[in-house]
């Protein structure tokens, strides 16, 4: 059974606008569309920055309620996420279904993650509150706090627009921030000479 391997998986419900951020930030050119399960497979994108901080993120097609159950093909779209570091929660904060409720549907995906592996949920997982700019500017903050006291404030929050960009600079600086440590705290437990002159080298 293959899977594929990741520093960063990005999870949401389908057309969340996962594809699009992949393809603003990566060099990866995902097919994109206005409907349903455009993505059927796990695309795989590298982000090359200039300090050689790089790293790669894998477009999980869109989960769908009972995923963890095998709907929508779940089981086959959530084995892809063990291997990732850290989980981008991908929401929609500006749904076309205007009774979808996308605070509900981010908690359904974190549920499908738990049922299916209580170590997926478990994960680092960010939430990134997307297609900010179909929001009125005026009303911008008051959609950022209404998920913070939705998903607590421990848990990393960045608001972009994957179609203008706004925001992925940040958000992919942060990333390769945490992944760069997450490297460095794995070479120091598993490699300890190694990682003693990684730093004294570093420090000369």
């Amino acid at each position: 059974e293959l899977k594929v391997i990741a520093d960063v998986g990005l999870v949401g419900f389908p057309n969340v606008g996962k594809s699009t951020f992949l393809s603003r930030v990566t060099n990866a050119r995902p097919k994109i569309a206005n409907y349903h399960f455009t993505t059927l497979n796990p695309n795989l994108g590298v982000v090359d920055l200039p300090d050689g901080r790089g790293f790669v993120i894998a477009d999980i097609p869109g989960l769908i309620e009972g995923a963890s159950e095998g709907a929508g093909l779940g089981h086959q779209f959530l084995r892809h996420l063990s291997r990732t570091s850290l989980l981008l929660h991908v929401i929609d904060v500006a749904p076309l279904d205007t009774e979808e409720d996308p605070i509900a549907a981010a908690r359904a995906i974190v549920e499908e993650l738990r049922k299916f592996d209580p170590a997926l949920a478990d994960k680092p997982r960010w939430v990134v509150l997307n297609k900010m700019d179909l929001v009125p500017e005026e009303e911008r903050a008051n959609v950022v706090d209404k998920y913070r006291e939705a998903f607590g404030t421990d848990v990393p929050m960045f608001a972009i627009s994957a179609v203008t960009r706004e925001g992925t600079e940040a958000l992919v600086k942060a990333i390769a921030e945490d992944i760069h440590e997450q490297r460095r705290q794995l070479i120091k437990e598993s490699e300890p000479d190694v990682y003693n002159a990684i730093t004294r080298d570093a420090l000369l």
